[in-house]
């Protein structure tokens, strides 16, 4: 009995000592995690991936992250703003963290946060990675901190004195502000959204009585002043209010009511990067309009002012685009549109979402008719320009097949052939280093009835049946009725080509006969043809 007595108590003394060397105290982690080397920084900002995100996460409150690309022009150019924006925050809001992830080495993050675009920045909020939040359209030092500071605090500043309130107004070029019968409504809530995602300009609200009388306002109203004067009076009704399209209206305030597109420099990778293209795309207003006029004709004068009074109309519905079209560097930009130099004055109207474009049917840039297009449009009455060179004669005599908007839809939709479809710009250098391997592909699968190799210059014809990538843009369209497209990812190789090819081709489709001029008989599908490009 002694012996089972004095057992219990070597048996406890045992587990506690295990259960304590197994225990880490307080101090100990503490110590543990100091050993832990701090994530790298570069200008003041985390260098990130995969095996320290996570820790990034939880160990910052707020961490605002840039997703870019190291070859990405855009992405270089907006570097040394954000780094400037960490820098001058380091010691004003340390709870605040910028950090950093080149997708080209961290494919998994770029996938997980659907990362499209570059340069594109998310914030993340308490450690979760769960809906970050977009930061869209910011790229100046002074921006990312207001954008970052609305998020983390108060949006808006409360206006309690006229005197205030003109301070407010002649800070900058640009201002904001609410009046309100009293600051407890929807209409107020929804004020404060906006001001969260247009940070180029300080924001205020007030429900002063004394204030309100003072600017002549009697109702909920936001009001937009420019250079000290009001320019725009929006009346705010509780219920109806749209987030976007306040923020669409006051962001168009950004821009010149017609803004010139000037061709700064370009590359194959971004071939259109300019001194307002940024400006005009960071707007959210999907639908713009453009005119392609030469600026010194005699009939500019008249025609510029046709145009601008119609901006004037449709500001915040439609962004109004001047192409100079005596500006050999815009010339990439006729080609997207199809501008000849006999079109020209032509105007066109270009939807962001679908890249759909419109032509207006009047040839004379007027007032009335430019109100009578563009409301055709917004109504939905407008018809989609469809843009096609002429079918070549020889299109089907050499081993790939050239395809124009006129026959593309009869010999990609064929349903008996697999077709695999390079779709390429001739002004780019990789398009044009690429067509040689895609002439030898055609050479490889010349005699198979099966498959068709072709390409189409995306340039000269719209296709919208297809979504476009940057160029060069390759897409097999399987053989069958119940056939979907498939976008090639793989290398651009010759020998990735055919194996992706053979890999895809397996489903079997019966063989057209070939016309006894080696030309290839057409099933002409009933498909409506529609068209688009991207990558303007």
């Amino acid at each position: 009995m002694m012996k089972t007595h004095l057992l219990f108590p070597l048996l406890l003394l045992f587990l506690t000592g295990f259960l304590a060397a197994d225990t880490i105290s307080p101090n100990e982690a503490k110590l543990k995690k100091d050993k832990l080397p701090k994530i790298k920084k570069e200008n003041n900002v985390l260098l990130l991936k995969k095996s320290n995100f996570d820790r990034a996460l939880k160990e910052t409150k707020y961490l605002l992250v840039k997703f870019y690309v190291s070859l990405s022009q855009s992405s270089q150019n907006f570097s040394e703003e954000f780094a400037e924006a960490a820098r001058q925050l380091k010691k004003e809001a340390p709870r605040i963290q910028f950090g950093k992830i080149d997708v080209t080495h961290q494919p998994d993050l770029r996938k997980e946060f659907n990362i499209q675009a570059f340069p594109t920045v998310k914030l993340f909020v308490n450690g979760s990675r769960e809906d970050p939040i977009d930061c869209k359209g910011v790229r100046q030092a002074s921006a990312f901190i207001t954008w970052v500071k609305r998020r983390t605090g108060p949006s808006t500043v409360l206006i309690n004195s006229t005197a205030q309130a003109e301070a407010l107004i002649k800070a900058d070029d640009l201002a904001v502000i609410g009046f309100f019968r009293e600051l407890h409504n929807d209409s107020v809530e929804v004020f404060c959204e906006v001001a969260r995602d247009v940070p180029e300009m300080p924001f205020g609200m007030t429900a002063s009585e004394d204030i309100c009388a003072d600017y002549s306002i009697q109702k909920n109203t936001l009001v937009v002043f420019k250079k000290g004067k009001p320019v725009h009076n929006e009346v705010l009704e509780d219920g109806r209010q749209n987030k976007l399209g306040l923020t669409r209206l006051i962001k168009t305030f950004t821009l010149d009511l017609v803004t010139e597109y000037n061709i700064e420099s370009g590359t194959d990778v971004e071939p259109f990067v300019s001194q307002t293209s940024v400006k005009i795309f960071d707007v959210p207003v999907e639908n713009h309009i453009l005119l392609f006029t030469p600026t010194n004709s005699e009939t500019f004068s008249a025609i510029y002012e046709n145009y601008k009074s119609a901006a004037a109309e449709f500001r915040g519905q439609i962004l109004f685009v001047l192409v100079d079209t005596n500006e050999g560097r815009n010339g990439r930009i006729f080609e997207y549109f199809c501008i000849r130099d006999i079109d020209v004055p032509a105007v066109r109207i270009l939807n962001l979402t679908s890249d759909a474009k419109y032509k207006m049917p009047a040839d004379e840039v007027t007032v009335e008719n430019l109100r009578e297009f563009c409301q055709s449009y917004l109504n939905g009455k407008a018809k989609v320009h469809l843009s096609s060179e002429e079918i070549p004669e020889d299109w089907d005599k050499m081993p790939v097949k050239v395809l124009v908007g006129k026959n593309f839809n009869s010999i990609v939709f064929n349903k008996t052939r697999t077709v695999f479809v390079m779709f390429y710009a001739p002004w780019s250098h990789d398009c044009r280093k690429l067509l040689p391997i895609w002439d030898k592909l055609g050479e490889q699968y010349n005699s198979r009835e099966d498959v068709i190799i072709a390409k189409i210059d995306v340039t000269a014809n719209d296709i919208l049946s297809v979504g476009l990538a940057r160029y060069p843009f390759f897409t097999l369209f399987p053989a069958g009725s119940d056939y979907q497209e498939v976008a090639y990812a793989g290398d651009y190789t010759l020998e990735a080509f055919s194996e992706f090819l053979e890999e895809q081709s397996k489903t079997k489709a019966e063989p057209r006969e070939k016309d006894p001029l080696g030309g290839i008989k057409e099933d002409r599908s009933q498909k409506e043809t529609v068209i688009t490009e991207k990558e303007l």
